[in-house]
């Protein structure tokens, strides 16, 4: 039987180990903290949103635009879907967004737990891993305990995002000490940070709107929905979309701006003509309640301020040139991004070892035979909505499989042995 060893029990790993011992391995993980799955409890807010029944291309990015759609067609929603419903888990759709009935992330982890439990797949708690490299034909991974002697090593430690979960970006050193290189690791999925002082006065506000990210002066993406204003810039699901590719820009020190449309469903002109009836109906109300009723006040008083118009001018007295300029503060109020949110702070992480140098067939490296990646600890993320998550497992399925067919033959050696 060959010998698998995956480090990392988050959701690549565990799916990884599970694919590997199905496929007849035997199988180890070596998790650094003293339970399996730990991030997967904070995933949708607590409920789990496993999966997405709205699959594209476009939902994955990485450097190497095809490579996560080769890897997720192989083990798509549906299997994943028809994965768990196995293991127990009656999936509730809202919209095509997948949760556990239970509306508890605790279940999808329970499940995993008890499959790994039940294909008896031996789990090392606690895993310091001092040393991983390759010795002749087989690895030597050195815990601070024990030295495992696997047919193949799948690497599933995760992002540097969420630390508190017990993500660390170990993976990484690990990868590079095999040759392979890193595409920048930057945070993703996270809030961003605004050079503009009046977002001071804005904490709180939630509006809905349109945020686009422009790298100097190239739009690079686009999203709508709640977008959430705190004191140092802005937040969402929205920003969250977009947020990677803030990240970048700033990385590679381009000039970031986001520009928000708080009327996305209308034009300028068809706002222009919705402010003047305003104006028709009340024109003896003062410039400072003009957009009561239209936006929450903490916001229309920074618009009219940015406007430069005299707050306690009458409604009837606004001019065509004011109108016009309140009009394109609401579509397109550009923002200055400085900054985002750390690593403990974003979902995800954007970057990871380079797709270029992994198959995408197998997940194998290209560099060293029997090393499998899983997760996010590869080049891939994706948006909010289940995919990061659909990641995990297609990756850790495929990573998982290839690696217990990964065949030497070396006879009949020792598993592991403990450190004296």
């Amino acid at each position: 039987m060959k010998k698998v060893i995956v480090v990392g029990g988050g959701a690549s790993g565990m799916m990884a180990a599970i694919s590997a011992a199905r496929a007849g391995a035997d199988v180890c993980i070596l998790e650094h903290n003293d339970k399996l799955g730990k991030k997967i409890l904070a995933t949708g807010n607590g409920r789990c949103n496993f999966t997405n029944r709205l699959q594209e291309p476009c939902c994955y990015r990485s450097s190497q635009k095809e490579f996560p759609w080769r890897v997720i067609s192989q083990f798509p929603a549906e299997q994943t879907i028809s994965f768990f419903e196995e293991l127990g888990i009656c999936a509730k759709d809202r919209g095509g967004y997948l949760y556990p009935g239970s509306d508890q992330a605790s279940s999808v982890m329970e499940v995993l737990q008890m499959e790994v439990e039940r294909l008896q797949i031996q789990i090392e708690y606690g895993a310091q891993i001092h040393s991983i490299r390759k010795k002749k034909e087989r690895f030597e991974v050195r815990t601070h305990a024990k030295v495992f002697w696997p047919d193949a090593l799948i690497l599933a430690t995760g992002s540097r995002a969420s630390s508190t979960t017990g993500s660390d970006g170990s993976g990484y050193a690990y990868a590079k000490a095999f040759g392979h290189t890193l595409t920048p690791v930057l945070p993703a999925l996270v809030a961003l940070h605004a050079k503009e002082k009046f977002f001071v006065s804005l904490a709180g506000v939630r509006i809905h709107g349109k945020g686009q990210i422009f790298t100097d002066g190239k739009k690079c993406a686009e999203d709508t929905g709640e977008i959430q204003l705190t004191k140092y810039g802005i937040s969402g699901i929205p920003v969250f979309q977009v947020s990677r590719y803030a990240a970048e820009g700033i990385y590679r020190k381009k000039e970031v701006t986001a520009v928000l449309d708080v009327a996305p469903d209308l034009t300028e002109q068809r706002l222009e003509d919705l402010l003047e009836v305003r104006i028709k109906r009340h024109p003896e109300r003062e410039v400072n309640v003009f957009f009561t009723g239209m936006y929450p006040q903490k916001f229309s008083q920074t618009i009219l301020k940015l406007s430069k118009i005299d707050k306690k001018k009458r409604c009837g007295e606004l001019n065509g040139r004011e109108i016009t300029i309140l009009c394109r503060l609401l579509k397109s109020l550009r923002i200055t991004i400085v900054g985002t949110n750390d690593f403990d702070q974003a979902q995800i992480c954007a970057g990871g070892v380079r797709t270029e140098e992994v198959s995408s067939e197998t997940l194998e490296s290209c560099y060293v035979p029997g090393l499998y990646f899983a997760g996010e600890l590869l080049d891939v993320d994706g948006i909010c909505g289940g995919y990061n998550l659909q990641w995990a497992w297609s990756s850790g399925a495929v990573a998982g499989k290839c690696a217990a067919q990964y065949s030497m033959e070396r006879g009949k050696k020792v598993w592991s042995r403990s450190v004296s």
